[in-house]
């Protein structure tokens, strides 16, 4: 069975893949800057974990040896959200980042998957399809997509398989608490009257994070698809719908406040991710 390095092992979709990793039976080893964060984890004693923090790059080491060899790596950590309009993602994590895979990659690595974002296809709206052009407009996104243009480039002087998920919305336990449904659920708890929020009418698409995590897994592990792919899930929905869904699901009740907060600047309206490319891969298995 593969052997398979995750880092981010402790972010909100790491723990998850983790967990998938090890429900299909795989060797994982997973990393992440915050051991004791990992140490509470379900999954803390079943995997070997490597304490890893990207500050502490040396291009001397031999990363691919420093992560005992893997068969694939699934490179989820990036630091700083949800900050995306911070420099610190173009100025010191798109050259961290660059470095430790270039790194593994000259050492041996052969199997490599990165999280993208769908921030990366800009301000274009309807169904975003992976040939479309990125033209992301902020820092998270521009570093992002530089990222998967600096690997494509190392694919003509090394040998490697490699796959860029771009992720679009989740939900789920463990999300970022400024998150929507995270504050939702505070304003809920705290018994607030009120929750405020934007117009609601920009269409999302949405998917639990346990399905995010069991789609990059299956990407991962296969090479018959490859390049950027699209992890979604075709169906687009209002932001106003979905947190009305989300009320019905728990049982809960709170009047909303609809265009209390502007529409954001980098997100269009209206979008959702083609998932033709995920299809295939989930119906060749």
């Amino acid at each position: 069975m593969k052997k398979v390095l995750v880092t981010g092992a402790t972010g909100f979709v790491g723990h998850y893949v983790v967990k998938e990793l090890l429900r299909y039976g795989y060797t994982v080893i997973a990393s992440s800057a915050n051991e004791q964060k990992a140490t509470k984890t379900s999954w803390f004693d079943k995997v070997t974990y490597i304490s890893f923090d990207l500050e502490q790059f040396n291009q001397t080491i031999n990363y691919y040896h420093f992560f005992k060899q893997p068969d694939l790596m699934i490179h989820l950590a990036w630091e700083g959200l949800p900050n995306y309009k911070s420099s610190f993602h173009l100025e010191q994590n798109l050259p961290r980042h660059l470095n430790l895979l270039t790194n593994l990659i000259k050492n041996g690595l052969t199997d490599l998957t990165v999280t993208g974002t769908c921030l990366e296809y800009g301000m274009q709206e309807g169904s975003l399809k992976e040939d479309m052009p990125a033209l992301p407009s902020i820092p998270y996104a521009v570093a992002k997509n530089e990222l998967r243009k600096s690997l494509e480039a190392l694919k003509q002087q090394h040998s490697f398989s490699f796959k860029w998920v771009r992720l679009f919305y989740m939900y789920g336990e463990g999300q970022n608490p400024n998150s929507l449904l995270s504050q939702l659920d505070k304003a809920i708890d705290d018994n607030e009257e009120v929750f405020n929020m934007s117009g609601g009418e920009q269409t999302r698409d949405y998917l639990p994070v346990e399905k995010v995590a069991e789609y990059i897994v299956r990407i991962s592990v296969q090479n018959k698809v490859t390049e950027i792919i699209n992890c979604s899930s075709g169906q687009p929905i209002t932001i106003k719908q979905f947190v009305k869904n989300y009320l019905q699901k728990v049982n809960k009740e709170i009047s909303f406040h609809f265009g209390y907060y502007p529409y954001t600047d980098y997100e269009p309206m209206h979008f959702l991710g083609n998932n033709d490319k995920l299809k295939m891969i989930l119906n060749n298995e």
